[in-house]
């Protein structure tokens, strides 16, 4: 089987990469992982005749495999000093079970195993399945005179799942966490462990080599010099997080799976009516306040825990309350205006302007600044409470339930609506910040897309600044190899207007011709939840063997 790179690296770059004596059934089973450095990015490789090779990703997944057209995707930015340097390596190695040292019959039964194995059945938390007996998750093949051991599943989490099916992420709606979704014994051992739930190692300890989640996560992990560090963490992670919790609600309890939300969680540790607290709220009424709106609950690069992004006059002092609080009277809240809208007025007048001037104006926009919000601080720039989801799902349910869908838009479900969308108003068309579709996802998804850097806040910033995101946004963003508006899903494929080849009629296409903006039950979030495979592309191709018979609206 030969493949070949498509016609998106430098020519001088091409490779060719054969794969022999491999039958399709071990196909099935291979690894693959192919690697690009090209231009300073790093690239899962397209081939030309429509494979999609993802990085780590499994060759039985491919479209070709499938039948299907492949998606050609890179990623970006890696390092610029990498340009022109090309460097692929795939990996092809077919996922049979290493050779046994000891020949076995092939009916050996488990008290045989447990005589060479007897520390896979011993140990502070052992698992249930050790009960039923080595075969329920083995089995034993001899041929010709060798024997292999190997999983009665092609992969240990199809394995698990015969088991524990409530764990299937594909039937879950809600947020999963990632490790859950394909590999159990990242975090557990199968047989037995010293640590409860089998898992490999504690959830509590202040490095990696302690701590189980660490080994991916790094909260609380090289805080600055002048920053701060919850000291929470020291208790475990466990502590305020149940990792396997999910829900359909797509509220902050289920994201983070926490045990339960803010302000219960932390008045669990917190006692509101401490005099030193109280003290630190320049004793103003927050015993009904949500912590997480000024406080980042893991670590921060500010004293005290503070969020990311601070209303500058939170950051002025000591006594930078007194420019928007009076002294509270019977408990509650006093500021120093008549109302919250007319306070936020006297800093933010521009708003005023855009809110009411636009052409295409946002009704939720006209209410106080604080129904959306917080006028303390965030974890994002504009500090909308208690997220930049939720803030708008509130009102616009309709997309709130959207988040029941498997494959979420990380704009939209992520980073939060006013990514894409105007919040204050615009004049465009469903508030976009764009005049067309195509326009909008390019800014992110074109091949010549360049977000502006601002290093010293440790953001990058799209739409002419408008808009900022994390400095890593674009780790997780994939770049389209588009040439002339050709290139994707296959090569030479239109992904705007075009015409009929056969009719000269011309036809309106756009990204959402294929592909829903927010969420999808299917990979690509493919339009009506269909499968990307080729019963999706007949909606138009209907002729297989004539690519250029197309059918649109009837022409």
């Amino acid at each position: 089987m030969l493949c070949e790179p498509d016609h998106g690296l430098d020519p001088l770059l091409a490779r060719k990469c054969v794969i022999s004596q491999v039958s399709l059934r071990e196909l099935s089973q291979v690894r693959v992982q192919t690697v690009a450095v090209q231009k300073g990015r790093l690239a899962t490789r397209s081939f030309s005749d429509g494979w999609n090779v993802l990085l780590g990703g499994n060759l039985r997944q491919l479209p070709c495999l499938q039948r299907l057209v492949g998606i050609p995707l890179t990623t970006r930015p890696v390092r610029k000093a990498a340009q022109y340097l090309a460097l692929i390596a795939l990996v092809a190695v077919p996922a049979t079970a290493k050779q046994h040292p000891v020949p076995l019959d092939p009916k050996t039964d488990s008290a045989k195993c447990a005589e060479c194995h007897a520390d896979k059945t011993k140990g502070k938390a052992v698992h249930s399945a050790i009960a039923m007996g080595c075969t329920s998750c083995h089995e034993i093949r001899v041929n010709r005179d060798v024997t292999r051991v190997k999983l009665l599943t092609t992969t240990p989490v199809k394995l698990c799942l015969q088991c524990h099916g409530d764990k299937d992420a594909s039937q879950i709606k809600g947020h999963v966490h990632s490790p859950a979704v394909r590999d159990c014994i990242k975090c557990h051992d199968p047989h037995t462990s010293d640590y409860r739930n089998q898992l490999l190692k504690p959830t509590s300890g202040a490095t990696a080599k302690e701590n189980l989640c660490l080994s991916c996560h790094n909260k609380g992990v090289n805080v600055p010099k002048d920053g701060s560090r919850h000291a929470a963490l020291d208790m475990g992670c466990e502590t305020c997080h149940l990792t396997h919790k999910t829900s359909d609600k797509g509220d902050r309890e289920s994201f983070y799976h926490l045990t339960k939300n803010a302000p219960a969680l932390c008045t669990d540790c917190h006692d509101t009516k401490d005099a030193n607290l109280a003290r630190a709220h320049e004793n103003q009424p927050f015993e009904k306040a949500d912590c997480l709106s000024c406080h980042d609950p893991h670590q921060s690069r500010s004293p005290n825990l503070m969020q990311a992004f601070v209303h500058a006059p939170l950051g002025g002092g000591k006594s930078s309350c007194e420019s928007c609080h009076q002294a509270p009277k019977n408990g509650k809240v006093v500021l120093t205006t008549a109302s919250s809208k007319e306070l936020c007025l006297t800093c933010h007048s521009d708003k005023t302007e855009q809110i009411e001037k636009a052409k295409v104006q946002h009704p939720g926009a006209a209410g106080d600044c604080t129904d959306c919000h917080s006028p303390h601080a965030g974890k994002s720039p504009g500090f909308l409470k208690p997220d930049p989801v939720t803030a708008c799902t509130n009102c616009h349910t309709d997309q709130a339930e959207l988040h029941k869908k498997r494959v979420l838009h990380q704009p939209a479900f992520e980073q939060g609506c006013a990514t894409c969308h105007e919040p204050h108003g615009g004049k465009n068309q469903h508030l976009l910040r764009t005049s067309t579709p195509n326009q909008l996802c390019l800014e992110c998804h074109a091949p010549d897309a360049e977000p502006k850097k601002l290093e010293s806040e440790h953001l990058v910033a799209i739409f002419d600044g408008k808009v900022k995101l994390p400095e890593n946004y674009f780790n997780k963003v994939l770049t389209l190899p588009l040439k002339y508006g050709l290139g994707h899903p296959t090569e030479r494929h239109p992904v705007g207007d075009v015409v009929n080849p056969k009719t000269k009629m011309p036809i309106a296409m756009s990204c959402l011709t294929c592909h829903q903006p927010h969420a999808g039950n299917e990979q690509a979030m493919l339009v009506k939840d269909q499968k990307n495979n080729m019963n999706f592309c007949k909606t138009c191709h209907v002729n297989g063997l004539d690519l250029m018979d197309v059918r649109m609206g009837g022409q």
